[in-house]
C-alpha cells in the first residue's frame, strides 16, 4: 500500500489545516467565472462552503473563501488541493476494502492528472468547465469514503457532493452519481452560474463527472472515424492523402484533432488561441508544426496538399482569421484550399472561455469576459457571424462542413448568423451535425465508443487486452451472418486498435477505446474477464463507454439529432439507461444534465463496471452490456430508423428473451393528408 495514498484517503486534514499555497502558476487555470451573485447569495456560497469544516476553522477559512469567490467566481478551496503526484496509481496501492472502490479511485485520480485534465486545480477535466468535483473538500471526502466502503454500501454523489455511504445489497452499484439535475424551468445558463458558485450544482460534462475520462484518446478515435466516414460520404474517397481538413481547438478533447489527422494521413490546419494548449500538443508529438503566420500556414498547406503528405499544423491565432484568409485565397486565385471543415471550440460555453472572439487577443478576452461580460457577449456573437459568413462562401465553392456537436451552429443561430436551412425543422441547419450525416447510422447499428482501463497501470496488460479485442473482432467479421456495413465498422476498428499502440495513444491511465456493437462489447468483456481469471492480465479491468453513445445521451442537436419523430427533445432513453445499468450490474452509474452541447441542452449518463475475473463479473457484463446497447437501438428503431430496425430484429433473433415493440411505417403519406382535410 502506498503511504502517500493512505494519507490522501484519511479525510480532510484539519489538525492543523494544510497551508494555503494558492494556485500553482505553472498550471493552466480556468477562466474567471461571472456568477453575478447578490450579497445575500455570496453569503449562501460562503455558508455552504464552510459547512464542510468545524466551526473553529470558520474564521480562518471564510476570508480566503470569500477572496476566491470574488476573484475567481467560485470557491475551489485551493488550500486543500493535495500535494501528491496526481495520477492513476496501480489498484493494489490504494487503501481500500473492496477492489471496486480502489478501481473508482484509480479513475478519479486519472481525471485530475495534470497530463490529462485541462484545468487540474479547478478540478476541470475537459470542455472548459467539465468538473470532477466542485471543490477539493469533496475530493478528499470521496477518497475517504471509498477507502472505508464495504461491498454492502453505496456512495451517493450529488453534483460533486458526497452525501454519504448508505447500506445496499452486494449486487447494487457501489457509487451512484447525479450531476446538474436542476428542475427544467430553472436550468438556464445564468441560473447555472449562480448555482455552481453557491456550491449546490455542478456541470460534469460527460465523462468528467462520471470518472470515466481516458484522456484525448477517446476523441482521437471518434475524430478518426468521423473524418474517414466524412471522406467516404462527401468526397467518395477511402484515402484522404492530400485532402485538407480545417477546424479549431487544441485544448481538452479538441486536442485530439491533430493526432487524428496524422493517423488518417490528411492535411489538417487547426486554429488555437491559447499558446499553452498548442505547446502541450506539440510536446506530446500530436501536433507536427506550429505557426502564428497565416502566410506560412497557407504555404505549408499548399505544399502538403500538392505532395500528399500528412500534416497537422497548429495555427496560433483565431479560427475566424483563418477562415477569412481561406476565402481571400479562393477569391484571388480561384483555388479552393479546403475540402472538409468543422469546429471544436467549446461553444457549449461561449461566453466563459469556450469561444474567443477574433476582435480581441487571448489575454484581453480573458479579462473582458468577467470585467465587461455584456460587450464580450456581443463580440463573440459578431465573431460567430463572421466565421459562418466565411464558411458559407467556401461551402458554395465545394467545401463540406459539419457541426461537431459542440453547439457551434446552435450558438451561431442565436447570434443571428446565416445557418438556417430553408424548410428545415428545429433540428436542421444549413450544415448537418456529424450525427445526422456521419455517425447516426453507426449508432443505429449499435456501434459506439466502448472502452476499458487496466487498473494495474501496466502497459503489458493493455497490450494483452488489445490482442484479445482484435481477435474477438476478427472472429465476428468472419461470421457468415455479419453484413457488409457491419463488417466495415469492425474492419475500421481492427485497423484502429492495431495502430493505437504505434501512435502512442495513452495519456494517463492504461486505457483503450474502440467502436463496437452489442455483440462485440459483450464478447470482448467476457474474454478480458476470463484472461484476468487465467492470470494473463494481472489486475481488474474497468469497462465503460463515452456517454456519447447509442443509448447514453438524449441531445437534440447531437446524439439524437437524427431522430425525427418529435422525441429528440425527450430524455427517457438516457434516464432509463442509467436506471437499467444500475440494477443489471454496473459498479457505478452516473446521470447528468449538460454535456457536449451544453447546460440545459442534454441529458446523458454513463457507467463503470469492474471485471475481476469472477463468474459474477462475467454475468454482470453480459446482462448490463446487452441492455446498454439494445435500449438505444430499440428507441432509434421506434423513431423510424431502418438500420436500427434491422439491428434490433437481428438482436431479438440472437436473444430469445428480448422482445421489442416494432413500428409499423405509414406507407402512403397521402392517408395523412386525407385524414387531416376532413
Amino acid at each position: 500500500m502506498n503511504p502517500l495514498l493512505v494519507e490522501l484517503c484519511s479525510g480532510l486534514s484539519l489538525q492543523p489545516p494544510p497551508p494555503n499555497r494558492g494556485r500553482t502558476s505553472s498550471l493552466p487555470h480556468a477562466p474567471v467565472r461571472t456568477p453575478n451573485l447578490t450579497l445575500d447569495e455570496e453569503k449562501v456560497a460562503l455558508r455552504n462552503a464552510l459547512r464542510y469544516f468545524p466551526s473553529n476553522l470558520h474564521s480562518l477559512l471564510a476570508p480566503e473563501f470569500a477572496t476566491e469567490l470574488r476573484e475567481f467566481g467560485h470557491i475551489y478551496m485551493y488550500r486543500f488541493c493535495p500535494q501528491i503526484d496526481m495520477r492513476a496509481y496501480p489498484i493494489s496501492q490504494y487503501p481500500c476494502k473492496t477492489k471496486a472502490a480502489a478501481a473508482i479511485m484509480h479513475m478519479i485520480m486519472n481525471n485530475l492528472d495534470p497530463h490529462v485534465a485541462q484545468f487540474p486545480q479547478e478540478l476541470v477535466t475537459y470542455g472548459g468547465n467539465g468538473q470532477v468535483f466542485s471543490n477539493w473538500a469533496q475530493f478528499r471526502l470521496v477518497m475517504y469514503y471509498l477507502s472505508q466502503m464495504t461491498e454492502q454500501q453505496t456512495l451517493v454523489m450529488c453534483s460533486g457532493h458526497p452525501q454519504g455511504l448508505f447500506p445496499s445489497p452486494r449486487d447494487a452499484p457501489r457509487v451512484v452519481l447525479t450531476n446538474g439535475m436542476v428542475i427544467p424551468n430553472y436550468s438556464s445558463r445564468d441560473a447555472y452560474e449562480k448555482l455552481f458558485a453557491m456550491g449546490v450544482t455542478m456541470y460534469g460534462q460527460m465523462t468528467a463527472g462520471s470518472y470515466c475520462y481516458i484522456g484525448p484518446q477517446g476523441i482521437v478515435h471518434g475524430t478518426v472515424l468521423t473524418v474517414v466516414n466524412a471522406g467516404r460520404r462527401y468526397l467518395g474517397l477511402e484515402d484522404l492523402s492530400g485532402k485538407v481538413f480545417v477546424t479549431s481547438g487544441l485544448g481538452g478533447m479538441s486536442g485530439a484533432q491533430a493526432k487524428a489527422a496524422a493517423i488518417i494521413g490528411c492535411v489538417a490546419v487547426i486554429a488555437e488561441v491559447d499558446e499553452a494548449a498548442l505547446t502541450k500538443r506539440h510536446q506530446q508529438g500530436w501536433l507536427m508544426q506550429i505557426s502564428n503566420s497565416l502566410d506560412q500556414c497557407i504555404a505549408q498547406l499548399r505544399e502538403a496538399r500538392q505532395k500528399k503528405t500528412a500534416l497537422s499544423l497548429g495555427y496560433h491565432g483565431n479560427v475566424v482569421d483563418l477562415w477569412e484568409r481561406l476565402v481571400q485565397e479562393c477569391e484571388q486565385t480561384g483555388e479552393l484550399l479546403v475540402d472538409l471543415g468543422s469546429d471544436q471550440t467549446s461553444c457549449h460555453n461561449p461566453f466563459s472561455g469556450g469561444y474567443y472572439p477574433a476582435q480581441l487577443t487571448f489575454e484581453a478576452a480573458n479579462q473582458m469576459m468577467h470585467t465587461d461580460p455584456k460587450t464580450f457577449r456581443s463580440l463573440v456573437q459578431e465573431s460567430l457571424r463572421r466565421q459562418v459568413t466565411a464558411i458559407n462562401k467556401l461551402s458554395e465553392k465545394g467545401m463540406f462542413f459539419w457541426d461537431y456537436g459542440n453547439a457551434f451552429l446552435l450558438e451561431a443561430k442565436r447570434a443571428g448568423a446565416d445557418v438556417e436551412k430553408a424548410g428545415g425543422g428545429k433540428l436542421e441547419f444549413k450544415f448537418p451535425s456529424y450525427v445526422q450525416h456521419i455517425m447516426g447510422d453507426i449508432f443505429s447499428l449499435g456501434f459506439g465508443p466502448f472502452r476499458w482501463v487496466c487498473t494495474s497501470a501496466d502497459p503489458a496488460d493493455l497490450m494483452e487486452t488489445d490482442a484479445i479485442a482484435t481477435a474477438v473482432l476478427e472472429e465476428i467479421t468472419h461470421e457468415a451472418e455479419t453484413s457488409s456495413y457491419v463488417k466495415q465498422q469492425y474492419t475500421d476498428n481492427i485497423r484502429w486498435i492495431r495502430q493505437a499502440a504505434k501512435h502512442n495513444m495513452v495519456v494517463g491511465s492504461q486505457a483503450r477505446i474502440l467502436y463496437s456493437d452489442q455483440k462485440g462489447r459483450v464478447k470482448i468483456a467476457v474474454a478480458i474477464n476470463r484472461a484476468i481469471a487465467a492470470g494473463k492480465i494481472t489486475a481488474p479491468v474497468v469497462i465503460s463507454r463515452d456517454h456519447h453513445d447509442v443509448s447514453g445521451t438524449d441531445s437534440p442537436f447531437r446524439e439524437t439529432s437524427n431522430i425525427y419523430d418529435g422525441s429528440a427533445f425527450c430524455a427517457d432513453m438516457a434516464v432509463q439507461n442509467a436506471i437499467g445499468d444500475a440494477f443489471r450490474g454496473a459498479t457505478w452509474v452516473a446521470l447528468h444534465n449538460g454535456g457536449g452541447v451544453g447546460w440545459g441542452e442534454v441529458v446523458n449518463g454513463g457507467f463503470g463496471l469492474v471485471l475481476d475475473g469472477s463468474a459474477e463479473a462475467e454475468e454482470r457484463a453480459k446482462m448490463m452490456l446487452n441492455w446498454d446497447v439494445s435500449n438505444g437501438v430499440s428507441r432509434r428503431c421506434w423513431s423510424g430508423n431502418a438500420r436500427a430496425y434491422e439491428t434490433i430484429c437481428r438482436t431479438m433473433n440472437e436473444h430469445s428473451d428480448l422482445r421489442v415493440t416494432l413500428p409499423h411505417a405509414v406507407e402512403d403519406e397521402e392517408i395523412l393528408d386525407r385524414a387531416l382535410q376532413q
